[in-house]
């Protein structure tokens, strides 16, 4: 059977090695030694690592203000020397999520705004539109006005 899977093409032979390695650990041979159950040895890498804690983390004055504005202190003098990086992570997740309340309030705010104004504008007939035309009437009498003085320039010039 192994052969005929290495004659294979590459992948099927690395899928073989692949169901081969995540089968062994499940069987019986790989633990003839072994004098403790699979789970109570898993239960204990599991206890090890609850218990291990990086220490703490000397807070900079923004995440001073990071955990105040959170709500997890009230002044910055409450809080301690050193924090838990689990707790600065949290209040910084918590202020990125007020932050992106904020953001929706002022994006549903801006776009009520725009929809009173865009009325207002309609009632006074106002559209870009008659805007452009005005600019461009406004810009070709100014350009005349220029080309006028410009030719009574040059008319008092040489007489």
């Amino acid at each position: 059977m192994m052969f005929s899977a290495i004659s294979r093409s590459r992948a099927a032979f690395g899928a073989f090695v692949g169901q081969l390695q995540r089968s062994a650990p499940n069987s019986a041979s790989w633990r003839k030694l072994c004098t403790k159950p699979h789970e109570e040895a898993h239960v204990a890498t599991q206890a090890q690592r609850a218990g291990f804690k990086m220490p703490g983390y000397r807070p900079s004055e923004m995440d001073k203000k990071i955990l105040v504005w959170s709500g997890r202190f009230k002044s910055k003098e409450q809080i301690p020397e050193f924090v838990s990086f689990e707790t600065i992570d949290a209040a910084r997740n918590r202020l990125r999520v007020k932050a992106c309340y904020v953001m929706i309030a002022m994006t549903i705010g801006g776009c009520m705004l725009m929809i009173m104004l865009g009325k207002q504008a309609a009632s006074r007939h106002d559209n870009l539109t008659s805007r452009n035309m005005e600019r461009k009437a406004r810009l070709r009498e100014e350009a005349q006005k220029d080309l006028e003085m410009a030719a009574s320039l040059t008319n008092s010039k040489t007489e």
